[in-house]
This record gives structure tokens, sequence and C-alpha cells, in this order.
């Protein structure tokens, strides 16, 4: 197909652009990891911008040496992994009934998952229904509150329905159950969008630390992401810290090192479902 003159540029300019947007994302991480493998006379020279120098893992072993790394990174390790579990049990049980046509009262009970998207319950309201349930400092308050996100779930419905129907049918004349289609059918087939929407969920919570400001007061109980907003806002606090134990280092490639160490382990995930991503997103995006 020959492309025109104005289709050509047009698709010159969409590189163009999204190469800044990806320059943007990508520069600042790697200017954080120049920062956290250089040495502290450099870094307090500020002559670090996009490669190391004085190369130095140091900054890496006052890290890991922390306990509270460790104490956090099951915590979020837990959290991640359990509530990725959950959330997509609640999403796929709560898809698969909304996606059969022979479903009674299916446009209100939308109606009633799509307003929760627009509107919530509000911080107070919500922060004491946590504390009257008694999941306060406890990590199932990290994971219950927001086990079940609509949008996520709007998505898998949309691709369940994209399944023909005769294979439900097939399935039930040979005397399948609702349970036993949806494990053996629409499962296997939807694993692009079940892989995708697993992903949103596993980052969002190794991501979370607002839930964890409002919900948890034991350090013990701390995610990764509030051992590093702790370890970012808190100057004193690292100052006192590396005087006493490690004088090499400074706070800034403290910081560097545990943002990296914050970042790294979620990226490994990404690998393993790339050649689902797209796939996911789009075939239950076109769907409804």
């Amino acid at each position: 197909m020959i492309r025109t003159r104005g289709e050509t540029v047009f698709s010159y300019f969409n590189v163009f652009i999204l190469s800044l947007i990806s320059l943007s994302m990508i520069l600042p991480f790697i200017h954080v990891a120049a920062k956290a493998f250089s040495s502290e006379a450099h870094v307090l020279a500020k002559d670090i911008l996009l490669w190391p120098k004085g190369i130095t893992t140091i900054s890496f072993e006052y890290v890991l040496s922390n306990k509270q790394f460790y104490y956090s990174f099951g915590n979020s390790v837990f959290i991640a992994i359990v509530g990725t579990v959950i959330s997509m049990a609640l999403t796929v049980l709560a898809a698969y009934p909304l996606s059969r046509k022979g479903l009674p009262y299916t446009r209100f009970l939308m109606l009633l998952f799509v307003i929760t998207m627009f509107f919530n319950g509000g911080l107070i309201p919500t922060y004491l229904v946590v504390k009257q349930v008694g999941l306060l400092n406890s990590l199932w308050s990290l994971i219950l509150p927001t086990a079940l996100a609509p949008f996520n779930m709007i998505l898998i419905r949309n691709f369940f329905m994209g399944v023909p129907d005769s294979l439900e049918e097939s399935a039930r004349m040979d005397g399948a159950s609702n349970l036993r289609i949806l494990t053996l059918i629409y499962l296997p087939l939807s694993v692009p969008a079940l892989a995708t929407v697993g992903m949103f969920y596993a980052v969002g919570y190794w991501n979370a630390f607002f839930q964890a400001m409002m919900y948890i007061t034991d350090r013990q109980l701390m995610p990764l992401q509030m051992f590093l907003l702790q370890l970012v806002t808190d100057e004193k606090s690292a100052d006192l810290v590396v005087n006493d134990v490690f004088r090499e280092v400074t706070p800034e490639t403290i910081r560097a090192a545990a943002i990296l160490c914050a970042v790294v382990p979620i990226l490994f995930v990404y690998p393993f479902i790339q050649r689902y991503f797209v796939k996911g997103v789009m075939l239950g995006a076109v769907k409804g």
C-alpha cells in the first residue's frame, strides 16, 4: 500500500513525539542509575549526568545491609503476589456472569461498577471502614480495600464476550457446569487478557504507598515503597545514618540505590508477559 505524503509526514511526526516521550521516561532512570553507582566525590560535585563516575557499589551494600529493606521487600512481595491472586479471582468471577447474555439486569449491574470508577466513598469514610473491621496495621489493609478494579473487570468481561457462543453451547450439551465452562474454555482462551490485567494489578500493588501511609504505622509492616518514600524525604535521618555507618556514601547515592532496588524486581515480570500485553489490551478494548 502506497502512503501519501501527508501520511508519511504524520508517521515521522508520531515517531518523533513518541521518542521524546520515551526519552523523558528513560533518561531520569539512567541518571538515577548513574548516581547510584558513582562515588561520593563525583555526586557531591554534581557532575553525574548519564554515566557513573568513580564506579562503586557501596550504596547498594548499605541498602542491602539494612534490615528494614528486607522487611519492606518481603512485605511488598507478599502484597503483590497475594493481592494479584485475590484480585484476579474476584475480577474473573465478576466478569464471567456479567458477560453472559442471559443474566438479568446486566446493564444495571454494569452501571453500579462504572459509577465506582468516577465516585468513591471518600478518604475519611474509607479509613473508618478499614479501622472498624480491624485491618489497621495489617498487610490485608493494602490488599482487600482495592481488591477489585472495575476497569480491569470490564476488560476481562469484554474479552469473555468475544469468545464464540458455540463453544459454550457445545460444552453445555456435554453436561458441563458454569464453573467447568469457565475453567476449561474461557480462561485458557483468555490468557492474553488475564496476563495483561494481572500485570496491571501486580504493578499497582507493588507501587502502592498511599494506603500504607494511612493504614500502616508499624515499621516492620511497611512495604518497600513506603520505606523508599521515608528514605527520600527524611533528609535528617539519611544524614545521620550515613555519618554513623557508611561515611563514604551520601544520602543521594543511598536514595538512588534504593530506587533501583525497588524498581528492578517488578521489571523482571514484564518480559514474561510481553507477548500477551498488547494483544490482551487490544482484544479486550474493542469488544462490547
